[in-house]
């Protein structure tokens, strides 16, 4: 597979025609290659986007929202390409890529909805014959850079939203799946949106921060937002800083899941291995965490592993039953075994699954994990969960929220009132009660707290996103002044 960028809705090489190549992790064979943009197709980008904002940024809000659902209908038009894409491409599961694709077309049709509710307000005024009111207005240019395990969902939010405020969208897309994001960004020009309002780029890893910082200080682009990991996060936060432009972060995760004694096991352990081994647990909202009363651990764990060891695995390109998947690269397993080593020696036990050698790894779960570990707070992103014991709902809290993370979460009790209180007091930006950590709807506010970055997706959080307010008065041009 040939991935191109795209310029003014003209797919392109790179100006120096250099390329870079996605390899897959089993077979080690080419699964796709990239036109690698650099720092001079990175301004054509960025001039490209300006000159489109001129116009897209007048367009009116029915006309927004037509073009928006229409990218609707032409993504879900290329579900079957997409599952055979993702599978591919990055290891993804019918299940996954099914999802990504459908959810990702009720984020269109809820960005859609938002267009005509960007409005200002009147406000007071101790000036007599003043009107004092606030606008909303389209920022400018949105960088948008989006990850490869959720690849169409994180990246329909990241380019839908800010298109729905009237901004123009660069997207960059992931290196370890540039043709699911071409994909996803050809179901904006099949739905007719002007040349320059969605530009396309992907580019080399040894790339990336040049281009990336070429971008932030372009003058058009006025937003960015970031979805990956902690410590990129960080550094596009930095760059933001220096260059005084706002972003939106969503970050890393360590999800916990709470069961208290009164559970629902059996409807717990239903939300564990969804929430544990979806997508081979390289999910940002992925259940990484199970604390778990020392009252009903023994069953839980018995009956979670009993389900592990079910799982089908392997290829979902050889396999399309699969569930667990291999993992997205080689180097994954490695940091995985080196957690999982010190794990055990420091006395935790691997109750299902175990080491792997490569990036097929069964799922797996780690019992009696302790914070003296690297996996007690280290994000494994793979297809590995642990169990923490713990007596009482208290201690629950407080080992649920010891970690530096803080995005999504969930609690297991028949005890509503009591799994409230605890909901209002996890350090969490979603908190999920009798339900697994892995879910979104497009109306929901989204977003983490702590090391999980700042600001909201979805709802009308992104409205203040993607916008910004300007004070605006009429007065009486013969007022008098004090002197």
């Amino acid at each position: 597979m040939n991935v191109q960028l795209v310029i003014d809705n003209v797919a392109q090489a790179a100006s120096t025609g250099k390329t870079y190549q996605r390899i897959d992790p089993i077979s080690a064979k080419v699964t796709t290659t990239g036109a690698a943009c650099g720092v001079d197709d990175a301004r054509r980008v960025a001039a490209s986007s300006q000159q489109a904002f001129k116009t897209w940024s007048k367009v009116g809000p029915t006309e927004r929202r037509r073009l928006l659902l229409a990218a609707a209908d032409a993504l879900e038009g290329k579900m079957e390409l997409f599952c055979t894409v993702m599978a591919e491409e990055i290891g993804a599961s019918r299940l996954w890529s099914q999802f990504n694709v459908g959810a990702s077309a009720n984020l269109l049709r809820e960005a859609a909805a938002l267009t005509t509710q960007i409005k200002g307000e009147t406000l007071a005024t101790d000036k007599p014959g003043t009107l004092s009111v606030t606008l909303r207005q389209p920022a400018g240019t949105v960088l948008s850079i989006a990850p490869w395990n959720g690849p169409v969902i994180l990246g329909t939010r990241s380019i839908a939203y800010p298109l729905a405020c009237g901004n123009t969208v660069i997207f960059k897309g992931s290196e370890n799946s540039p043709r699911t994001h071409e994909l996803l960004a050809q179901a904006f020009y099949d739905a007719g949106f002007p040349p320059g309002v969605v530009n396309f780029i992907i580019s080399a890893p040894e790339d990336a921060g040049a281009v990336t910082e070429v971008l932030i200080a372009h003058d058009t682009v006025r937003r960015v937002n970031f979805t990956g990991s902690t410590n990129v996060g960080r550094m596009i936060a930095q760059t933001c800083a220096k260059h005084l432009k706002r972003c939106l972060l969503e970050l890393g995760g360590k999800a916990p899941f709470i069961v208290l004694e009164d559970a629902d096991l059996d409807g717990a352990v239903n939300a564990a291995v969804f929430g544990a081994f979806l997508y081979q647990g390289q999910i940002c909202m992925s259940t990484e965490r199970f604390v778990v009363d020392e009252a009903v651990a023994d069953t839980f764990v018995a009956k979670f592993a009993e389900r592990i060891r079910g799982l089908e695995q392997g290829s979902p390109v050889t396999n399309p039953a699969s569930v667990v998947g291999p993992m997205i690269a080689q180097g994954s397993v490695q940091r995985i075994n080196q957690m999982l080593d010190d794990a055990i020696g420091k006395g935790a036990s691997i109750v299902a699954g175990g080491l792997a050698e490569q990036a097929q790894m069964a799922p797996t779960l780690v019992d009696r994990v302790t914070s003296a570990m690297q996996i007690y707070d280290e994000e494994t992103f793979g297809p590995v969960t642990t169990v923490v014991r713990v007596k009482g709902a208290e201690q629950a809290l407080e080992v649920a929220n010891d970690t530096a993370f803080g995005l999504s979460s969930a609690i297991f009790s028949r005890n509503v009132s009591l799994a409230l209180d605890l909901a209002s007091r996890l350090d969490a930006g979603c908190v999920h009660i009798n339900g697994a950590t892995v879910q979104n709807e497009p109306q929901a506010p989204y977003g983490g707290m702590k090391n999980s970055g700042y600001g909201r997706f979805d709802g009308s959080a992104v409205i203040e996103e993607f916008t910004e307010v300007k004070w605006v008065t009429v007065e009486p041009s013969d007022q008098p002044y004090p002197f």
